[in-house]
């Protein structure tokens, strides 16, 4: 992600008190980017990762936390996202979204389209989709 497109998805998350990223990989620069804003921010991934300091890292698989019967404080905020998120993760991450009420964004990787109902928003060249609003977003 070009630093332009970056700083739109920032700008866009920013709008949330607390956010969790699914997925955060070895590129935290968003997540890094949030919480220096103020964002409470906690990522997730798989595998165990370095991130920013004021971010919070749990090592936890998303696809497993959608299915327990309470997928786990990690993803209680506001607005849950992913970035170049896989399509086989979309319904996942939105029954997710749903079990702890928060919205659910994503962008996709390359030109797979999403694989649940959603929203896109090109914020400068990147589609952001917005797959689960539960209140209004303030666009």
């Amino acid at each position: 992600m070009s630093p332009s497109r970056r700083h739109a998805v920032v700008e866009f998350l920013a709008r949330y008190p607390s956010v969790c990223e699914v997925g955060v990989g070895r590129r935290p620069e968003v997540a890094r980017a949030l919480a220096e804003r103020g964002v409470a921010v906690t990522a997730t991934d798989v595998h165990e990762r370095s991130v920013p300091e004021g971010v919070r890292f749990v090592r936890d698989d998303a696809v497993a936390a959608s299915e327990r019967a309470d997928p786990g404080d990690a993803y209680r905020a506001a607005a849950v996202y992913a970035l170049d998120c896989p399509p086989d993760l979309h319904a996942p991450l939105l029954g997710l979204a749903r079990r702890v009420d928060a919205d659910l964004l994503f962008t996709t990787l390359g030109g797979d389209p999403p694989a649940v109902d959603a929203r896109p928003l090109t914020l400068d060249g990147e589609t952001l989709y917005v797959a689960r609003e539960r209140r209004s977003s303030g666009e």
